[in-house]
C-alpha cells in the first residue's frame, strides 16, 4: 500500500510542477510582445528600505535569505518495505534563515560574519521526536580576510569560511553530519594568484572539531557534532590556465582523524543519530591524497572533466591503498531550449575483505550528495551519511529549458560495487534489517528528475524526485524500491 502511495505522490507531483511550469511559461511568453518592462526588484520591495538593509552604515554590507524545504522518503535507509523496528517512511520539513555581514576594516580587509538557524518538524519516521525542534542558531562564517597581503597578490582568510575546490569532488563540506544546513570548514586559507603564469595556488590548514561549540558556542546549544571525528587538514591545490580553453589542476591533501570519545547514542538531546548510526562513526585515520584533473572545452558543443586521485597512508589500524576517479563528457546543443547531454563515469575503490589493507577511497570533505540525496542515506549502513566509496557510476544525463525560467535536469545511473566488502562482516545483516548478498555486487539503477524555477534574482524554487531500484548487492529481502521527493522555496533579500 505504501509502495502505491508513495508512486501516486511521485505521479502528481512531476504532473502539477510541470503543468504549473508550462503555463506560466506559455503565460510569460504571450504577454512577453505587450508587457511593460517589469519594475526593478527593490521598487517591489520598498527598494529605500531594502538599500537601507543592505548598506546601514559606511563600510559595511548585510544580506539575509530564507529556505524551506519539504521532504518526503520511502525506504531510503532501510530498501526494506517491512524493516523491523523501523518506520520506512521519512516525512519533514526544514527550514532555514541566515543572516550576514561584511565590514571594510580597510581597502584590503574585511571581517565576514554568518548566522544560521535552521530548524526541523518531523512526522516520520516515528524514532524522531514528533514535533518542531528549533535547534541552535550557529556562525558558518567568522573570518578575516586580507588581500595584497606583503604587496603581493596573495589573498589570506583565515577562521570559519567555506571552502570549494574544483567541483567539490574532495573538499566542500566540513560538516557533513548537519546536511545542508552549513558546509563551512574552520581553516587559514591563502591564495597566490600569479596573473603572469595563469596559475593560482592555495595554501590551507584545516582544524576542524567534531563538536559545534568548539570554537563559536553556538546560540541555543544542542551539543550537536558537525563531523563524525576531529579533523586536521593541510591541503596545496595548483591551478593552471595557460592552455586556451583547457585548466589544470594537480594538488595534494593531508587529513589526520582523531576518534572522539562521545559516541551517537550519548547523545539525548539529539535524535539524528539513535542506535541505527553507521559503522564508521568517529575512525582514526592518517590519509595523504595525490590528485590531478584537466578541465577544457573541445569546441562550441564538446566540454569534458577528468579527475583522479591515489590515497596511502593509516585508517582504522590497515595501510591504506585506494584509487578514485570521476569523469564527465557533455554535449551542448546551443539551440534555444539550452538541450545538453552528459555522460559520467566514476570509480571509487572498495575494500577487498579477503587482504590486510583497506582499498576504500575516502571522500575526505566530499561527504555530500554530489549525485544523489536519495543514495547517500543508504551509505549510512555502510560507512555513514554521504560517506561514499566502493563504486561503479556510469551516468547519461539530459538537460534542457522548457521556458528561460524553468530548467529540467533527468539522469539515469547505473550503480555496482567495486567489492562485495561485507561479505562475512559483523554488518550482515545490519542491525537495521539489511542485509547485503554474498556475492552480488549490482548496488542498483537511479533515476532522478530536478525541476528547478526561477522567476527572478530574488525567488527560486525546485522539486527534486528520485527512485532507486534495488540490486544483487543488496539480499533479496532488501531490494524493494526506495523513493524521495523534495519541495524546495528560496528568497534572498
Amino acid at each position: 500500500m505504501e509502495n502505491k502511495k508513495c508512486r501516486l505522490v511521485f505521479v502528481l507531483a512531476i504532473m502539477v510542477f510541470c503543468t504549473i511550469g508550462v503555463a506560466l511559461g506559455a503565460d510569460e511568453t504571450r504577454q512577453a510582445a505587450t508587457a511593460t518592462p517589469p519594475a526593478a526588484p527593490h521598487e517591489h520591495l520598498a527598494g529605500a528600505w531594502l538599500d537601507t538593509f543592505h548598506n546601514p552604515a559606511p563600510g559595511i554590507e548585510m544580506g539575509a535569505d530564507i529556505r524551506w524545504r519539504y521532504i518526503y522518503g520511502w525506504n531510503i535507509d532501510t530498501l526494506n518495505d517491512d524493516a523491523t523496528g523501523r518506520d520506512s517512511k521519512w516525512h519533514f520539513t526544514r527550514n532555514r534563515m541566515r543572516w550576514w555581514t561584511k565590514y571594510a576594516v580597510t581597502e584590503d580587509i574585511d571581517f565576514n560574519m554568518r548566522l544560521v538557524w535552521e530548524f526541523r518538524t518531523w512526522d516520520h519516521p516515528k524514532r524522531k521526536n514528533q514535533q518542531t525542534d528549533f535547534d541552535e542558531i550557529v556562525f558558518d562564517r567568522f573570518n578575516i580576510t586580507m588581500r595584497n597581503m606583503f604587496d603581493m597578490p596573495l589573498t589570506g582568510v583565515i577562521g570559519r569560511q567555506d571552502i570549494i575546490l574544483g567541483k567539490g569532488w574532495l573538499v566542500l563540506d566540513g560538516t557533513p553530519l548537519d546536511g545542508s544546513r552549513t558546509i563551512y570548514i574552520d581553516a587559514a586559507r591563502f591564495t597566490y594568484d600569479w596573473e603572469e603564469k595563469d596559475t593560482k595556488i592555495d595554501m590551507i590548514y584545516i582544524e576542524q572539531k567534531a563538536a559545534s561549540d568548539a570554537w563559536l558556542k553556538p546560540i541555543n546549544d544542542r551539543d550537536r557534532h558537525i563531523t563524525e571525528q576531529d579533523e586536521r587538514g593541510v591541503i596545496v591545490y595548483i591551478t593552471n590556465k595557460s592552455i586556451e580553453n583547457i585548466q589544470l589542476e594537480g594538488y595534494y591533501i593531508y587529513k589526520n582523524d582523531n576518534p572522539i570519545n562521545v559516541t551517537p547514542k550519548d547523545e539525548p538531546t539529539r535524535d539524528i543519530w539513535p542506535a541505527f548510526a553507521g559503522p564508521a562513526w568517529s575512525r582514526k585515520a592518517e590519509i595523504h591524497t595525490f590528485g590531478a584533473a584537466i578541465d577544457g572545452k573541445i569546441d562550441d558543443n564538446w566540454s569534458y572533466r577528468s579527475e583522479g586521485a591515489l590515497q596511502s597512508g593509516r585508517k582504522s589500524g590497515q595501510d591504506l591503498c585506494a584509487l578514485g576517479s570521476k569523469s564527465d563528457l557533455t554535449y551542448k546543443f546551443n539551440d534555444e531550449h539550452e538541450n545538453s547531454l552528459k555522460l559520467t563515469y566514476e570509480y571509487l575503490s572498495g575494500d577487498d575483505p579477503s587482504t590486510s589493507k583497506n582499498e576504500a577511497f575516502d571522500p575526505l570533505w566530499g561527504e555530500w550528495p554530489q549525485w544523489s540525496e536519495l543514495y547517500v542515506y543508504s551509505y549510512n549502513l555502510e560507512t555513514m551519511v554521504g560517506e561514499t566509496t566502493n563504486l561503479h557510476r556510469f551516468g547519461i544525463g539530459h538537460s534542457f529549458k522548457p521556458h528561460p525560467k524553468l530548467t529540467m535536469n533527468t539522469d539515469y545511473n547505473f550503480l555496482w560495487a567495486d567489492e562485495n566488502s561485507l561479505r562475512g562482516s559483523a554488518l550482515n545483516p545490519h542491525r537495521s534489517g539489511l542485509t547485503w548478498a554474498t556475492s552480488g555486487k549490482c548496488r542498483g539503477q537511479l533515476l532522478t528528475c530536478w525541476l528547478k524555477y526561477r522567476c527572478c534574482a530574488q525567488l527560486s524554487a525546485h522539486l527534486l524526485m528520485e527512485y532507486l531500484m534495488p540490486g544483487n548487492y543488496y539480499d533479496g529481502s532488501s531490494r524493494d524500491g526506495a523513493y524521495f521527493l523534495r519541495a524546495n522555496v528560496e528568497y534572498t533579500f
